[in-house]
């Protein structure tokens, strides 16, 4: 049985390596729907705290390369330490350079639950 929406986004999130970030948009792409960044925002709000250490959640940001986390157990500075930790780097407008700390995706998302 195909994962549903919320697993597939963690499957996906957990390919992106460290030190680099995707935005909501990018992973929703991916998994083929275009319009649905925000869903994909509320599949990491959904993390369950078992799955928090496993999904790299903090990978994902917004497009314009700012946190946007609304979660209060993980709020936007225990975002930034950990990525920047990972060595992503902030501008002086908190802003992330997707054009230097951007992941590039995968060709072929779909293969990491086709069997």
């Amino acid at each position: 049985m195909e994962p549903n929406f919320f697993e597939r986004v963690y499957i996906v999130v957990r390919q992106i390596p460290r030190g680099k970030v995707a935005s909501y948009g990018q992973i929703a792409a991916l998994l083929g729907h275009p319009g649905a960044a925000r869903t994909v925002g509320w599949a990491l709000n959904a993390l369950r705290d078992s799955e928090i250490d496993d999904v790299p959640w903090q990978r994902v940001i917004n497009s314009r390369g700012r946190i946007s986390i609304s979660r209060v157990d993980l709020g936007a500075d225990l975002q930034r330490a950990l990525l920047e930790q990972e060595g992503v780097a902030f501008d002086a407008n908190d802003r992330v350079d997707m054009r230097r700390f951007g992941w590039a995706g995968m060709d072929d998302v779909g293969r990491l639950w086709r069997t």
